[in-house]
């Protein structure tokens, strides 16, 4: 098991460009992979990016069964996500609240397409090809901004509805992310 620190809002390589991925199914790529789920599900988190450990490639890993830290989620697939192309769907947009294993204690309402096709790659080279809506789409949005070097406040419209989980919800309502 090995749990990686999580790279903080203001750490600069947050904010750079991933690299594409350009051989698949290598002892390094797998353990990236499990590096990955290893901290996310230390963390509890829907979802990790490889440049939140400090790794610059375009991959992501997410997914929502039983978790704490979203019991009203929908369920979303396990899922490893490599180079990813994200198509929006329309251009109907849904407000949700989010928060970040980069920015702790933070949560936003940001914007998100909600219908979208993610098309990509496994970690075997495989390609991944699916349309999906509501939560499963804002989690895909959200872990792909960060292979763009966005993190999630630079998408909010009204920063009023922006801060600490403790002063937007003091009746400590658990908010899915």
């Amino acid at each position: 098991m090995a749990i990686k620190t999580v790279l903080r809002m203001g750490d600069p390589r947050l904010l750079e460009m991933a690299a594409p991925v350009v051989a698949f199914d290598t002892a390094e790529l797998h353990e990236l992979l499990q590096d990955m789920r290893d901290t996310m599900d230390a963390l509890s988190g829907a979802g990790l990016a490889a440049p939140q450990i400090g790794v610059g490639l375009q991959v992501v890993i997410f997914g929502v069964a039983a978790n704490p830290r979203y019991p009203d989620a929908e369920l979303v697939p396990d899922t490893v996500l490599i180079n990813p192309a994200l198509t929006p769907l329309g251009d109907e947009m849904d407000q949700g609240w989010e928060g970040c294993l980069s920015i702790p204690g933070l949560r936003g309402l940001v914007p998100r397409y909600k219908q979208l096709r993610y098309q990509g790659f496994d970690q075997f080279g495989n390609p991944i090809d699916r349309t999906v809506s509501g939560f499963h789409a804002r989690v895909v949005q959200h872990e792909c901004d960060h292979l763009q070097g966005i993190l999630y406040p630079m998408r909010i419209r009204d920063m009023s509805q922006f801060g600490f989980v403790e002063e937007l919800f003091p009746d400590n309502r658990p908010i899915a992310e």
